[in-house]
């Protein structure tokens, strides 16, 4: 199924060229409607194109992200994760038993959601990213408790 001609349309509005390759990708982030890694966005991509190269891939995960149509998250120790919801601000859980990440609405709802103390005086925030880890749900039932508590992120500064 060929990407809409939404997408074309975003493409243009954005200033960027329309390419196979950044259409294709557009269109796998928006239609997984998930998080996504290099490698995952990859594989559909070639799916849809047949014949696609790692380096355009990533250069069109790069462009998308750099225009705003895109969004790239790194948990701490993960793979960076892409996903196409930008236009919000929302947070991210991760599960530390199965690395499933979960959207997470901000209770605030605008950005940033977060002051920095004052040792960041001269600062302009614009934007906060949080990101809750544990365990979810469905991993609950088979993880013991033990290790929902003994395997905790490093804290970084």
């Amino acid at each position: 199924m060929p990407p809409s001609s939404d997408l074309r349309s975003e493409l243009k509005v954005a200033g960027l060229r329309v390419t196979a390759q950044r259409l294709a990708v557009l269109d796998v982030l928006r239609k997984g409607r998930q998080h996504l890694s290099a490698e995952q966005v990859m594989q559909a991509t070639m799916a849809r194109l047949q014949t696609v190269s790692v380096q355009a891939v990533y250069d069109a995960l790069s462009v998308l992200c750099g225009a705003g149509l895109a969004r790239q998250i790194e948990p701490a120790g993960r793979a960076a994760l892409f996903e196409a919801r930008v236009a919000d601000n929302h947070h991210h859980f991760v599960c530390r038993a199965c690395g499933g990440v979960t959207d997470v609405e901000c209770v605030v709802g605008s950005a940033p959601c977060l002051e920095p103390s004052s040792t960041a005086s001269g600062f302009c925030v614009e934007a906060a990213e949080v990101t809750f880890w544990g365990i979810c749900a469905n991993c609950q039932l088979s993880v013991s408790p033990s290790r929902r508590t003994s395997n905790k992120e490093p804290h970084h500064g």
